[in-house]
């Protein structure tokens, strides 16, 4: 059942309009957590179509990745060390699937409770690692060509210290980043409504934020901003950020 949902998951990206939620509650003493979520409601019009039939009408799950990665360790050992060291890496992630075909519902949380921002660093990659997870879903593939999945294109780092938050996103791989901007045009019209939204939360109001195009909540501790998928994958800086709290 959950392969089913990691499956649907990898077909949302490529072929149906797909939300992703950035959400960010941090805390005065820098501590927090930080959730990617994929808002996949509009996936459940092609179960039928792709054979999931057999995914139970709810689901409402955690997957704590200390303990799966525990469970298939035996597994794991046989990956390359690579391989091992990047899912080494998801001990600290969980993730929470919710599934109601009666609401057409189906969303995909990827979280993290940190000490300190830097911890969730390339969060996005953990979504990608959690799929690689799940058998089934790449038995045909060499090892080669999982580990040359694997690398990083886009990075993401965060940083708060003294009320400065930022958010930097850069290319890590210009070459490769070129190649994939290639390879998605032919699916560009069907990922065109797709949207990023960032919506962090600080522990005071905000006093200066470095774009213009924000929405605020009324006690002015929450900023949300939102960029389209296809814009965001390829110019990352759109979703740069920088904030200043008040003192």
């Amino acid at each position: 059942m959950i392969k089913n949902v990691f499956l649907l998951l990898s077909l949302a990206i490529l072929i149906v309009s797909c939300q992703f939620t950035e959400t960010l509650d941090l805390n005065e003493n820098g501590t927090g957590r930080m959730t990617i979520e994929m808002d996949l409601g509009e996936m459940m019009a092609f179960t039928d179509e792709f054979g999931t039939d057999s995914i139970a009408t709810k689901m409402d799950t955690i997957i704590y990745m200390k303990d799966f990665l525990e469970e298939k360790k035996d597994s794991i050992s046989k990956l390359s060390e690579a391989k091992q060291m990047q899912l080494k890496k998801m001990e600290n992630y969980n993730v929470h699937m919710i599934l109601d075909t009666e609401k057409s519902e189906m969303k995909f949380n990827l979280f993290s409770d940190f000490k300190d921002i830097s911890e969730v660093n390339d969060l996005f990659k953990g979504l990608e690692q959690t799929a690689s997870l799940m058998p089934g879903l790449d038995d045909d593939e060499s090892e080669e060509e999982k580990e040359e999945e694997s690398k990083d294109i886009i990075g993401v780092t965060y940083s708060y210290k003294n009320g400065m938050f930022k958010r930097d996103a850069f290319i890590k791989d210009k070459e490769m980043h070129q190649q994939e901007v290639d390879s998605i045009k032919s699916v560009e019209s069907f990922m065109g409504s797709m949207k990023y939204k960032l919506k962090y939360t600080f522990p005071r109001k905000i006093k200066n934020a470095s774009v213009e195009n924000a929405s605020y909540s009324l006690d002015g501790r929450t900023i949300e901003v939102v960029a389209g998928f296809i814009d965001y994958f390829k110019d990352p800086d759109v979703l740069d950020l920088e904030i200043e709290l008040e003192k």
